[in-house]
């Protein structure tokens, strides 16, 4: 059998940090979880020297990093970009394409496939999230004016059937077609999300009603309260914010500012909020320009002041963000507790997408998926099933 155990660290627990505690792991899975050190005859020791052992980080919204996209069409892409998030404490990850041609989507769903089989050194690969291509044109954003239309059920029933690898979609609920395309959705088992969306209180409960349970990246490319023939409506932002709905926060403290980083958290709490990137290609990457998608025919953007941008600055173009960066910020901006940051980085985006009872949590029994960092949330260690993808030079370790 194989052992790794963990010492002098301050665990996050479900429940509680722990000083002094100790992780075993055996085999690629959790073996015990211990408020002292424990003797683990013929273990590959790491001292970690108090730093935080904590469930690893897990992004269920990345488009890339490292110089890559997921819609780049090549294996490699997804290894990089799988290697690059998992040197920030990311051990799983969901790869998000942006709004492209039937073909191009298919494609991709192809290098996912054995992308996943080659992956060794990257986060896990939980499954894709297909971001489009029906969405508002109105609240596009970054995506590509070309590509977007309405939910044709001809195309996303071939979709379906072409690949199981799909874990969610994102949809702006309110266009003709989405709400018996979120009902699809549900009957197959995949996550629906409302999206780049101008939906007003009623459709987005009508959404919610039929399947679309999650908030694509909330306050981003989202009606906000808006005024039809002089009355009042609710917006998508509203309407997530008051149904029983989860919420994604890119929090990389330049989308949302501190006030809406605290707003969202007061009223959903750390249990329904997940922490995302929306990483483009240019995470982990000196600034300057780039391209959002495809290198054959992305958006051009630009990267400064720490997010991506379209050329003519009118609008954000993704961010460029870690995951340790996520938990950074919503600590220091949003007044979040450790323990309440690292459940929005890790155990809510697991329960999400339906892998709580194996990932997300320092919990004896479930994967061993683990990441170390210090009080400036530096990244020192990051173990993946049991297997060490990443270790700084400063980690100390012995057989």
């Amino acid at each position: 059998m194989s052992y790794i155990k963990l010492k002098n660290g301050t665990l996050i627990t479900p429940f509680r940090s722990v000083r002094g505690g100790t992780v075993v792991i055996q085999d690629g899975i959790i073996a015990g979880v211990h408020d002292r050190d424990v003797d683990v005859p013929d273990a590959l020791e790491l001292d970690v020297k108090g730093r935080y052992i904590a469930p690893g980080f897990i992004d269920i919204h990345v488009h890339g990093g490292g110089g890559h996209d997921f819609m780049d069409g090549t294996d490699t892409a997804f290894i990089k970009i799988a290697e690059l998030h998992a040197q920030y404490g990311t051990t799983s990850l969901v790869p998000t394409t942006l709004t492209a041609e039937k073909d191009d989507l298919l494609k991709t769903l192809d290098h996912y496939e054995r992308a996943t089989r080659k992956n060794r050194r990257g986060a896990n690969l939980l499954g894709m999230h297909l971001e489009g291509p029906y969405f508002a044109m109105s609240q596009r954003g970054a995506q590509d004016p070309r590509y977007i239309r309405n939910p044709d059920p001809a195309e996303y029933e071939e979709i379906l059937a072409y690949s199981s690898s799909i874990l969610r979609w994102s949809a702006a609920p309110e266009l003709e077609g989405a709400v018996p395309f979120g009902r699809r959705l549900r009957d197959k088992g995949i996550l629906a999300a409302i999206a780049h969306t101008d939906a007003v209180y009623d459709e987005v409960l009508e959404a919610y009603e039929n399947g679309y349970t999650l908030a694509t990246h909330l306050y981003s490319a989202m009606s906000g309260v808006t005024r039809r023939n002089a009355f009042r409506y609710a917006g998508a932002i509203e309407s997530a914010l008051l149904l029983d709905m989860d919420v994604e926060l890119i929090a990389d403290g330049i989308h949302l500012p501190a006030p809406l980083l605290k707003l969202v958290y007061k009223i959903k709490g750390a249990d329904r909020i997940a922490l995302i990137t929306d990483a483009m290609r240019a995470a982990g990457m000196p600034e300057g320009p780039s391209i959002l998608g495809s290198l054959k025919n992305g958006l051009p953007v630009l990267v400064e002041d720490g997010v991506a941008k379209l050329p003519d600055r009118s609008a954000f173009a993704g961010s460029v963000a870690t995951a340790n960066q996520l938990v950074r910020n919503i600590v220091q901006l949003a007044d979040v507790s450790l323990l309440d940051a690292v459940r929005m980085a890790s155990t809510t985006p697991a329960r999400i997408m339906g892998v709580a009872s194996r990932k997300g949590s320092l919990v004896a029994g479930k994967d061993a998926d683990l990441v170390v960092f210090d009080d400036a949330f530096t990244v020192s260690t990051t173990i993946v099933g049991g297997t060490i993808v990443y270790s700084s030079p400063q980690t100390a370790s012995t057989p």
